[in-house]
């Protein structure tokens, strides 16, 4: 018998499809097949193969199953035509549903004889597990899986194969594989359906599969924050990781946000307009990447690396999208609030106040083996943290707010005047990672990398970055804003003027007459970095670039050494370092542009925003699902889409969001 697998159409991108903490990452042709493929749930991944193949009895023709059409009307959900056929003929229509919910999936496959004769098909699903965690999947770790295989039931209507696993922390997680109705041949690895269909008859076979986690409070549909937990009593060492995960990180809510609602918020961009397709795509991943927490909605940061909450990613996207849905602001707020430092931890790089990096709750995580189960390696989240609250407030006038969250601005400002500054020159600094664990660079160009002087050398030691002490004189206005509000006047006043003192000081500091732009970071010795970085183009998002040099600054960043094209470049073109297809040392990022262009536009300089706004969304429209991935190479625009980074997230959160936050410019 000949047997093919469905064959992918050729466009040559992932399908990647989300709910909640829940994703799916496969190829076009929805088929799992290795690499970074996978059902995933909270960093663990629950299939590594889940792939159908179509087969039928000899007949001396030459038959093909062929992806004519792959269409994901919402990121939760992708809808399939393929087409077996013989010779110029589709003899069997294949139409496939899937369908992704929180720690679950279904997939209906039905079958319809289109031919004039009966038809003889068989269905073959392959399938395998391995309970890796993310890190493993990626290649950044190695640790042995111990899984021990699956169990089949069989019953008249349906079967069932169910997988179990006991983590190394004693957490208990499983998968169950539900076929209906019940395959001819079934196993641990395989399932197999043998289908007579006469002419015009149709035939449907549905699997779901469950995903069975402690860790996973809420289950697709059931309200209470119990649900989805074992009912039978769970072993001590399950009880005690779920003990864990319910202080670090909060368990999810049953307020989901529907798409409908989701949409609605967006409706007046939605509504025609040359970028209304670009857009609508935007505003579909945005919804498709949120995480339903007890504290409210939040934005993961993108898939398939990082859904999981982060700090500087998911304050951001909040930031952008709060003329639309402040409620993700305020969810943002409480959840970080939530797990604000309380102590000193080095190998996670906590200190009292400071708020978070990264969440993950993957086994390597939850044993230590990565530092990243609750980890604050990152210099400008708080800051950026204080300027959210402000623009909150400035958007609701919730007072109610502002008290609630009054115990985490002080200790934020703690944080800000003590920690952040360890050598007390005035400038917020980072030393990186203790002892080799977690990021050694930790402003958001966190490539280790990502900080050179002009003759190619790395920066040491504590390292003061250039935007960072933008986002610090924004944070002490937006605290001086907030305290003010409160009725704090005295207080307002003396932040106020700390921010005053920090504007002149940086000026004098990192300016750089020679090359018309501020410098990228001071070293660890206060010798400035003396590059073209688009860092310096973030200074004029936070207002702490005098006017009298603002002028020069604009023609610098959008000189050709610079501006692409498609964007920013992190880093310009001849600095030694230079490279287009790096990761922090020459490529455009959508959001940083997208920053940039708010700059310049708050300065006066609206042609230059513009400009750079066109070319965000010329970006977007470029791209065959429409969507702006995380980054794209810094060569010079040409009439081609830019060459694409080839392990960018997409959908990624900051840079759909920076479409919205640009949208609304007349």
């Amino acid at each position: 018998m000949t047997r093919v697998e469905i064959a992918p159409g050729g466009f040559g991108r992932n399908l990647v499809l989300k709910e909640n903490y829940t994703f799916l990452v496969a190829n076009e042709a929805a088929a799992v097949r290795g690499g970074e493929h996978g059902l995933y749930s909270r960093d663990t991944r629950y299939l590594s193969r889940y792939a159908w193949s179509v087969g039928w009895p000899a007949t001396g023709e030459d038959r093909e199953a062929q992806l004519l059409l792959e269409h994901s009307p919402r990121p939760d959900c992708c809808r399939q035509h393929v087409a077996v056929m013989a010779g110029p003929t589709q003899v069997v229509a294949i139409a496939r549903r899937l369908d992704i919910a929180t720690a679950a999936m279904q997939d209906t496959v039905t079958l319809t004889n289109t031919s004039l004769t009966r038809q003889t098909v068989t269905m073959t699903l392959a399938f395998e597990t391995d309970f890796a965690d993310l890190f493993q999947a990626r290649g950044w770790h190695e640790q042995p899986v111990r899984f021990q295989g699956g169990v089949v039931t069989r019953s008249p209507d349906a079967a069932t194969v169910r997988f179990d696993h006991v983590a190394s922390d004693g957490l208990e997680q499983g998968l169950t594989l539900t076929f209906t109705p019940a395959p001819d041949e079934v196993s641990v690895s395989a399932a197999t359906y043998t289908l007579d269909l006469r002419p015009g008859e149709s035939a449907e076979l549905t699997v779901g599969a469950r995903i069975r986690d402690p860790l996973e409070t809420v289950a697709a549909g059931v309200d209470g924050p119990e649900a989805g937990l074992p009912e039978a009593d769970p072993p001590e060492a399950t009880r005690q990781a779920t003990r864990r995960h319910r202080a670090n990180p909060p368990g999810t809510s049953p307020h989901v946000i529907s798409y409908e609602s989701w949409l609605e918020s967006f409706r007046p961009l939605l509504e025609g307009g040359p970028h209304a397709a670009v857009l609508r795509r935007a505003a579909l991943d945005l919804r498709a990447l949120l995480l339903f927490t007890e504290h409210g909605p939040i934005a993961a940061a993108g898939i398939p690396w990082f859904v999981t909450a982060f700090g500087r990613d998911s304050i951001l996207t909040a930031l952008m999208l709060l003329d639309h849905r402040p409620d993700v602001a305020r969810g943002t707020l409480r959840y970080l609030a939530s797990l604000q430092g309380r102590e000193y931890d080095a190998a996670r790089s906590e200190a009292p106040g400071k708020i978070l990096h990264e969440v993950r709750q993957g086994e390597l995580a939850r044993t230590g083996k990565v530092p990243f189960g609750r980890y604050y390696g990152s210099i400008d989240a708080t800051p950026l943290f204080m300027v959210l609250l402000h623009e909150t407030y400035r958007r609701d006038g919730d007072l109610g707010l502002l008290r609630e969250l009054r115990p985490n601005l002080d200790a934020a400002l703690g944080w800000l005047a003590t920690d952040a500054d360890p050598d007390g020159d005035g400038f917020v600094e980072f030393a990186g990672a203790q002892g080799g664990a977690g990021l050694s660079v930790q402003s958001w160009k966190d490539s280790h990398d990502a900080l050179s002087h002009a003759d190619g050398t790395l920066a040491k030691g504590a390292v003061a970055v250039a935007e960072v002490q933008g986002y610090a004189y924004a944070a002490l206005l937006a605290a001086a804003g907030c305290l003010t509000e409160l009725g704090e006047t005295v207080e307002a006043a003396r932040l106020a003027r700390r921010a005053d003192e920090l504007k002149a000081r940086f000026h004098d500091a990192f300016w750089l007459p020679r090359l018309g732009t501020y410098a990228l970071a001071l070293d660890f010795d206060k010798r400035p970095l003396e590059v073209l970085s688009s860092d310096a183009g973030q200074l004029l998002w936070t207002g702490i670039v005098p006017d009298a040099c603002a002028p020069t600054l604009a023609a610098t960043l959008m000189s050709d050494r610079l501006f692409s094209g498609w964007g920013i470049r992190t880093l310009g073109t001849g600095e030694v370092r230079y490279n287009p297809l790096s990761y922090h040392n020459g490529s455009v990022w959508p959001h940083d542009t997208a920053l940039i262009a708010s700059g310049l536009r708050r300065y006066g300089f609206t042609e230059q925003a513009a400009a750079l706004r066109g070319a965000l969304f010329d970006l977007a429209a470029s791209q065959p699902d429409l969507r702006p991935p995380e980054l794209v190479a810094g060569y010079e625009r040409t009439s081609s889409p830019p060459v694409p980074y080839p392990v960018a997230c997409r959908p990624q959160a900051w840079s759909s969001a920076a479409l919205a936050y640009l949208s609304d410019w007349t």
